[in-house]
């Protein structure tokens, strides 16, 4: 494959010839927050919002995750816009986040804890008012459990079900009540889930969680 030669935060790398920028970027370990996005994706779902990044040339900040590296593209992931735009868009979602991370089974690999950490700021942020939603914890299924209070709807979990489990997961509802569920929101233990865990170690969060906290690899 041909390499193209690109700088991100004024360091020069090398990545394939139509590969995904976000994909090059943490290839390289240059981290760049992200939450939907997943390697296998031929098309990015670029619906978290969490990975704008300034490129030269550009009269404003784009998600990382839809760009296509290009020979001699200059990249800035620490631009002043498009951190205001992540750190807006990260205190949002944490708004209406359960953030008990003590007890959380995913605390030490959740994706929100590392980027609060990158982004230097507190994940139990009060920027906005809490909105929290009480929503019932799924128990029912003996491999797993799933805490929609703990979901940021990223949908990685429904698109690994549907790509190499038993497709039992998708989205009921709209707006501020949107949550994953089951058809007819059955439990989780009484669906047809064939227990692959291919969606607990998609989450990027502590919503679908492993009763041995045994999780995946993520990001």
């Amino acid at each position: 494959m041909k390499k193209v030669s690109l700088k991100i935060n004024g360091r020069k790398i090398t990545a394939g010839e139509g590969d995904n920028l976000l994909r090059a970027a943490l290839d390289n370990e240059i981290y760049i927050p992200n939450l939907c996005w997943l390697r296998e994706d031929e098309k990015p779902e670029a619906s978290c919002r969490m990975c704008f990044v300034e490129i030269e040339g550009y009269d404003k900040p784009v998600p990382a995750c839809t760009e296509t590296v290009r020979d001699g593209m200059v990249v800035d992931t620490e631009g002043r816009e498009a951190l205001r735009l992540v750190r807006t868009g990260f205190e949002l979602l944490m708004a209406s986040h359960s953030t008990d991370c003590v007890h959380c089974l995913a605390n030490g690999s959740c994706e929100l804890q590392k980027i609060a950490g990158h982004l230097k700021i507190n994940i139990n942020t009060d920027r906005f008012p809490k909105m929290l939603r009480n929503l019932p914890v799924d128990e029912s299924h003996p491999d797993f459990i799933y805490d929609p209070n703990k979901c940021v709807l990223c949908s990685r979990c429904v698109r690994v079900c549907h790509r190499n489990g038993s497709g039992v997961l998708g989205f009921a509802r709209r707006g501020f009540s949107r949550v994953v569920s089951t058809f007819g929101g059955m439990p989780l233990g009484k669906s047809d889930c064939r227990k692959c865990r291919e969606c607990v170690n998609a989450c990027p969060t502590g919503a679908l969680a492993s009763r041995n906290a045994d999780r995946g690899q993520f990001g």
